[in-house]
C-alpha cells in the first residue's frame, strides 16, 4: 500500500484530502504524497461580504489565543475577478474566490466566527468534527479606524484558508489587516449559498513538471488582484469600515503558498515583503528589486533536492533576507494542521512513517509560537520599521528556532 493510501485509510476522527508534498519545500519537497489532518474555510451566505455564525460546537478545541490578546474581528467575502479567466477552468470567463479577512477590532463582543461549516468540513474530511474548532476573532466586528497594513495570506496547495487562521488572528492583533484567500479548485472551497467547488487539480503535481511554476504564477494573480479590491480608489471594499495603507502591504504563505507570495512580489510593486514558510520556489526569484525575504523552513537538510532549491533562491536575493529554520518541525507544523491534530488527539493515529516528515518532535503550539513570532518580527520590521531582535541572533525564548543563513 502506498504512503498515500496508508494515510487515507488512518483511524482518524476526521477524514483526509491530499496534501502533495512535491510541492512543500526544504524538508519535503522530493516526498510523495500525504495527507492533511485538519483543514477548511468559512462558508458565506450572500453574494457579497459576510459574516459567519457562531461556531456549532462550544465544546471543540480552540484556536490558541494571541500574544497581545487584542481584540480581532473577521469576516468572509466572495470576490470576482471579471478581468481574468479562471486558470483552472477555460470554460469559466472570470476568476472566482473566497477570501476570510482579520483585523483589528476595537469590541471583543459578539459571536465567535467557525473554523469552517459542517457541509465544507463534511466535503473536506467526510467528518463533521473539525467545525467544532473555537476561533478566537468576532464575526462581523467592527473594524478599528484607521489605515491598517496589509499581509495576504496563500495556503499549501490541497489545503484551505482556514489552516492558516492562528495566523490571520495573530497578526490581526498586531495591527494588521489580513486576507487569506482560498485559490479555487486547487482545494474544495464553500461559496455564498452553500456551493461548493471541488478540487480539480488535485493529482496534476504528479503528471505535469511544470505544475508548481503554473499554480505560482495563478496564485500571484490572485492576491494581486486581492490588493486592487483592497486599495482600488474610492471603493470601500469588501470590508465596511476596513482601510488599508498601499504603501504597507506584505505577503507570505505556506509551501506552495510560500512559493505564491514570492512571485505576487516579483510581480508586483506594491508587495513590500515577503514570506515563504516551507514552501519550494517554482520560478527562480527575479524582479524583487532588493525587497526582504524571510524564509522558515523545517528539518533543514533532510532532503538535500529541497536544500538546493533553497540555497539557489537564497545566492539570488539582492535585499534584507533572513533564513531561519526549526528542526524539530514537520512540514505542517507552519500551518493549523499540526496544532489541531494534538488538540484533537490524533497524532498518535497516523502512520509512524508519515508522522516525523509531516509535523516532526515538536508540539503544535510551540511550533505555532515561532512561527506567529518570527513572521510577526519580520512584518513588524519591513512593514512598520519597529525594531526586531529577533531577526538578528539567536533566542532565549526560542532556542529551538536556528539561523540557517
Amino acid at each position: 500500500m502506498s504512503k498515500t493510501a496508508r494515510w487515507r485509510s488512518a483511524a482518524l476522527p476526521i477524514a483526509s484530502t491530499a496534501l502533495v508534498l512535491t510541492l512543500a519545500g526544504p524538508a519535503a519537497a522530493s516526498a510523495p504524497a500525504a495527507a492533511t489532518a485538519i483543514a477548511g474555510t468559512t462558508a458565506g451566505t450572500t453574494a457579497g461580504t459576510t459574516a459567519p455564525e457562531a461556531a456549532p460546537d462550544a465544546a471543540g478545541p480552540r484556536v490558541p489565543a494571541t500574544s497581545t490578546h487584542r481584540p480581532v474581528g473577521t469576516t468572509s467575502a466572495r470576490l470576482v475577478d471579471r478581468d481574468r479567466p479562471d486558470p483552472w477552468r477555460p470554460d469559466k470567463p472570470s476568476r472566482e474566490l473566497m477570501v476570510t479577512f482579520w483585523y483589528p477590532s476595537d469590541s471583543a463582543r459578539g459571536a465567535h466566527a467557525p473554523y469552517l461549516s459542517r457541509e465544507l468540513s463534511t466535503a473536506l474530511y467526510g467528518s463533521e468534527g473539525p467545525a467544532g474548532i473555537r476561533t478566537g476573532a468576532v464575526a462581523g466586528a467592527r473594524p478599528t479606524p484607521g489605515r491598517h497594513p496589509l499581509v495576504l495570506l496563500s495556503p499549501g496547495f490541497g489545503l484551505s484558508r482556514t489552516t492558516l487562521t492562528a495566523l490571520g488572528e495573530e497578526l490581526a492583533s498586531r495591527g494588521y489587516a489580513v486576507a487569506a484567500v482560498d485559490h479555487t479548485y486547487e482545494t474544495s472551497v464553500e461559496f455564498p449559498g452553500g456551493r461548493i467547488e471541488p478540487c480539480l487539480v488535485c493529482g496534476r503535481e504528479g503528471t505535469d513538471p511544470d505544475f508548481g511554476a503554473t499554480a505560482s504564477r495563478a496564485r500571484a494573480a490572485d492576491l494581486r488582484f486581492v490588493i486592487d479590491r483592497l486599495t482600488a480608489p474610492g471603493n470601500r471594499g469588501p470590508v465596511r469600515g476596513l482601510t488599508v495603507d498601499p504603501g504597507r502591504i506584505g505577503a507570505a504563505g505556506h509551501s506552495l503558498g510560500g512559493a505564491a507570495a514570492l512571485e505576487a512580489m516579483g510581480e508586483d510593486r506594491r508587495i513590500r515583503a515577503a514570506a515563504n514558510l516551507d514552501g519550494s520556489v517554482w520560478i527562480p526569484p527575479t524582479g524583487l528589486r532588493s525587497r526582504p525575504i524571510l524564509l522558515f523552513s523545517a528539518q533543514l537538510g533532510g532532503s538535500p533536492g529541497a536544500t538546493a532549491n533553497w540555497d539557489d533562491t537564497w545566492k539570488r536575493l539582492t535585499g534584507p533576507r533572513y533564513w531561519v529554520d526549526l528542526p524539530t518541525a514537520g512540514h505542517l507544523s507552519f500551518s493549523d494542521e499540526h496544532w489541531a491534530v494534538d488538540a484533537l488527539g490524533t497524532r498518535d493515529q497516523l502512520p509512524a512513517d508519515s508522522g516525523p516528515e509531516l509535523f516532526g518532535t515538536v508540539r503544535g503550539d510551540r511550533a505555532l509560537a515561532a512561527t506567529r513570532a518570527y513572521l510577526g518580527a519580520f512584518l513588524d520590521r519591513h512593514l512598520l520599521g519597529r525594531q526586531a531582535p529577533l531577526l538578528d541572533r539567536p533566542s532565549r525564548a526560542f532556542p529551538e528556532v536556528r539561523f540557517a543563513k
